[in-house]
């Protein structure tokens, strides 16, 4: 599920909840944010790491859905590139 243009101060974000099932999809998922010019964070309980990173997301539970975050306002852009990731 996606949301939509959550404000925090000035900055706009979109959230949305993942899914990476495998090694392929976690190199998808980061090569999809990479071309993103915009900040993405993926949020675990009090953990964020950048979604840019990938042995930054080896560190979490992979078998748990997990919240990603991304800096921007432009919700449909950025939900066509992890669209594949996401679950409701």
């Amino acid at each position: 599920m996606l949301k939509l243009f959550e404000f925090k101060g000035d900055v706009k974000m979109v959230r949305a909840m993942i899914k990476l099932d495998s090694t392929d999809d976690i190199k998808e998922f980061v090569g999809a944010v990479a071309r993103q010019d915009y900040n993405v964070e993926l949020v675990s309980g009090e953990t964020a790491i950048d979604a840019k990173s990938i042995m930054g997301i080896f560190s979490f539970d992979l078998s748990d859905n997990i919240e990603v975050v991304a800096h921007t306002d432009d919700a449909g852009e950025f939900f066509a590139a992890i669209s594949k990731f996401a679950v409701s």
